[in-house]
C-alpha cells in the first residue's frame, strides 16, 4: 500500500524538522515544540497535522513575525530547477507555509517576499490567499509583475494562488471581482511553454467556468485566434474540459 501523504509528517519528521529549526533560530524552544506535537500527530489527518505543527511553531518561537520569517529563509535551501520537485524535494517545508498562511496576513511585505522565495523551493499559493483577500489591489499588482518573472515557479504562483476553487483551500472570488487584473495575469501566461503553468492557467479557466460563464467566454474568445500558440490551444482545451458536463 502506498504511503499516505499525511504519514510523511510523523514523529520522525517532527524530530528532524525541529532540529532544522533549532539550528536556524536561537529563540526556538525545541523541547516545548515536541511536547506540543509528538503526542497528537499520529491521530490527525493531513491538514490537521500541518495546523498543529504551524501553531506549535508560533507558540515556541520567541520572536516577532518579521524576524521569524527572516529565520525561516535560512532553512529554505537551494532553489529548485523548473516547476517540478515541490512534493519530492520541498515537501518538508509545508508546515512553514502553513505558518505563513495562518499568521502572515497582517504583514504584507514580509509575507509577499517570503512567498516568492518559498515557491522557488516548494509552493506558496496557500500563503498568498490571505493576502489576496485582505489586500486585493496590492496583491494583484505584485502578481502581475510575477506573471512576467524570469522564474517559472514564480510565474506559476501568480496564477495558482488566484484559483477560485484551489484544492484544500476556501474559495476566493478575486478572479470575478477584479476581473481585469485577473485577465491580465492569465493573458501574460497563456503562451508560456512550461506545462505546470499551462495546467495552472487551464485550471483557473475551469474554475471560472463553474462560477461565471460569461467571464470565461470573454477570455476564451479573446484567445481563440487562428495564430494562437500551441500552449494556448492546450490551455483552452484543458480549461474547457467540463463544458459539456454542465450543459
Amino acid at each position: 500500500m502506498a504511503k499516505k501523504l499525511k504519514d510523511y509528517y510523523d514523529i520522525d519528521y517532527l524530530d528532524s524538522f525541529s532540529n532544522t529549526i533549532a539550528n536556524a533560530i536561537d529563540a526556538f524552544d525545541q523541547a516545548r515544540f515536541l511536547e506540543l506535537t509528538i503526542s497528537y500527530i499520529n491521530d490527525l489527518e493531513f491538514n490537521e497535522r500541518q495546523v498543529l505543527i504551524a501553531k506549535a511553531l508560533y507558540e515556541t518561537i520567541d520572536s516577532d513575525y518579521h524576524q521569524t520569517i527572516l529565520s525561516f529563509k535560512k532553512v529554505l535551501g537551494p532553489e529548485l530547477k523548473g516547476n517540478s520537485g515541490a512534493f519530492s524535494v520541498g515537501w518538508w517545508l509545508w508546515p512553514v507555509g502553513k505558518y505563513v498562511e495562518l499568521y502572515g496576513a497582517d504583514y504584507f511585505e514580509s509575507t509577499i517576499s517570503f512567498s516568492k522565495e518559498l515557491t522557488k523551493r516548494f509552493t506558496s499559493e496557500y500563503c498568498m490567499r490571505p493576502l489576496i483577500m485582505k489586500y486585493p489591489e496590492e496583491a494583484l499588482a505584485v502578481l502581475k509583475q510575477w506573471s512576467r518573472d524570469d522564474n517559472e515557479r514564480v510565474r506559476r504562483l501568480s496564477s495558482e494562488c488566484l484559483r477560485i476553487r484551489l484544492p484544500w483551500a476556501k474559495k476566493i472570488y478575486t478572479a470575478v471581482e477584479y476581473f481585469d487584473d485577473y485577465y491580465t495575469i492569465l493573458n501574460n501566461l497563456k503562451d508560456d511553454e512550461d506545462k505546470y503553468i499551462q495546467k495552472s492557467v487551464a485550471n483557473n479557466l475551469n474554475d471560472l467556468y463553474k462560477e461565471d460563464k460569461e467571464k470565461f467566454e470573454i477570455i476564451i474568445n479573446s484567445w481563440d485566434t487562428k495564430d494562437m500558440s500551441e500552449s494556448c490551444k492546450w490551455i483552452i482545451k484543458h480549461g474547457s474540459r467540463n463544458i459539456d458536463k454542465h450543459q
